[in-house]
């Protein structure tokens, strides 16, 4: 469960109480803003991204007990929220502690103490910090009054990492299905392809091309919905507020809002609703704005380690010049469902949102009876990509991503694709995975 502006999600039983003063540092500052936050519960664990490298300062004081962060040189950029927790912890708030330092503070019920050598101050990436907290111990006398903690160093995840976007482990190639992926691949030599497919459950995982860059289409949707919910969660929007479509926002391709008369006015929801179940350009367009704008988007993709992932121009992109990777894809939905990026709630209702795309001919095509998949679907007639995370009926969960640049509008490059998806879903649905190839004259079941 993370911490979130829902208060009827947040329940704690205890944190982290003490009398003692505790100091930590990490890297060098610039001045930026706080990007995001989330208090997660079930491993009393604090993250938080700003656009730049910063330096956090922890100290816990005391009457009331009080866990504050500093950001020195972080703008807030919104005015104090603050959320009533509990009774061991009574609250946290951000606010803009003075001209050059933004303030987070959990503020503590006495009688409770912690050791302070468990205590880690971890550097994710230089401007994502999180600080990991111990289960708290009764207040005694004896607790020293002050420790310095160096902070640890996440390992940069590269492609030889044991861990994918830093959450999944990760096993083995799929060796068994990747010879019948590439002889599928051969028989639709005119396609260009890049995939990358992530068994949560074992780690095991095929990865064809997953970091070759494509025109994103539509799939940047996917990214911009996780970064709405992001700033719902600090407070920064909210799902009632009124946004009014304006006439430089309005443009072409898919959707129904182009349609409706300038001016018209939605709710957030209404909208980010529209940009992913019918993928309405005009939606996209309203949300990117309301985000302020594709830079800090792009600044924010960077932040979580998408690398191929950028907003260059607002939609319709016909021309693909915004980008994206299979792994990119992959890695948005890795970070959310594992509760990284956003809360509880709102990764369920993001979740939710994707499993009522109304697009079904790509991944969901290939899946069978009784699967569940949240997707975002993208195409531009010489390119059709799928992004998604499935649940089959046994349980098993897993992510699915894949590009395809075709002859225009070509239909063979979405049959590739169904095929790809059911060679994948029947290899994970079986205990001893043996994949097989369907001949040209075979019965296709989509």
């Amino acid at each position: 469960m993370l911490l979130t502006h829902k208060e009827n999600i947040v329940k704690f039983s205890w944190f982290l109480p003490s009398f003692l003063s505790l100091l930590l540092f990490g890297s060098p500052v610039k001045a930026t803003m706080i990007a995001n936050w989330h208090f997660d519960s079930n491993r009393n664990h604090l993250d938080f991204t700003t656009d730049e490298n910063i330096q956090p300062k922890v100290q816990l004081l005391t009457n009331p007990t009080r866990l504050v962060i500093d950001l020195p040189g972080v703008t807030l950029g919104y005015p104090q929220t603050s959320q009533r927790v509990g009774l061991v912890i009574q609250n946290i708030r951000i606010e803009q502690f003075n001209a050059e330092t933004t303030r987070m503070v959990v503020t503590l019920a006495p009688g409770y103490t912690f050791d302070l050598a468990q205590v880690k101050l971890q550097e994710e990436s230089p401007n994502h910090w999180s600080v990991q907290l111990p289960k708290p111990l009764p207040l005694t006398a004896t607790q020293p009054k002050y420790l310095e903690i160096t902070p640890s160093i996440s390992p940069t995840v590269s492609d030889n990492s044991t861990l994918f976007a830093g959450v999944v482990p990760m096993h083995s190639p799929m060796k068994a299905l990747e010879p019948q992926i590439k002889a599928l691949m051969s028989r639709y030599s005119f396609l260009k392809t890049g995939m990358f497919f992530l068994d949560l459950d074992t780690g095991d995982y095929l990865d064809i091309g997953g970091d070759r860059v494509f025109p994103a289409a539509s799939t940047i949707k996917l990214p911009i919905l996780i970064a709405f919910f992001q700033d719902l969660d600090a407070g920064k929007v909210t799902l009632q507020e009124i946004l009014t479509m304006r006439r430089d926002l309005v443009t072409n391709g898919s959707g129904i809002m182009q349609y409706e008369r300038v001016g018209k006015k939605y709710t957030a929801l209404e909208t980010i609703t529209k940009m992913i179940t019918i993928s309405d350009n005009t939606a996209t367009n309203m949300i990117i704005d309301r985000l302020g704008g594709a830079a800090k988007l792009n600044q924010r993709f960077r932040s979580w380690g998408l690398k191929d992932t950028v907003i260059r121009h607002l939609l319709a992109d016909l021309r693909g010049t915004n980008t994206t990777s299979s792994q990119d894809m992959a890695r948005v939905l890795a970070l959310v469902v594992n509760n990284k990026l956003v809360s509880l709630q709102s990764r369920e209702q993001a979740l939710d949102i994707l499993r009522h795309t109304t697009i079904h001919t790509l991944l969901p095509a290939g899946l069978g009876k009784g699967a569940v998949i949240a997707n975002k679907t993208g195409d531009i007639g010489f390119l059709i990509g799928d992004a998604g995370f499935i649940t089959m009926p046994n349980g098993k969960r897993y992510l699915a991503a894949i590009f395809v640049t075709r002859p225009y509008k070509d239909t063979r490059g979405r049959d590739f694709i169904r095929q790809v998806s059911r060679l994948v879903y029947d290899y994970l649905n079986q205990p001893n995975p043996v994949a097989t190839l369907e001949s040209p004259n075979s019965t296709t079941r989509y």
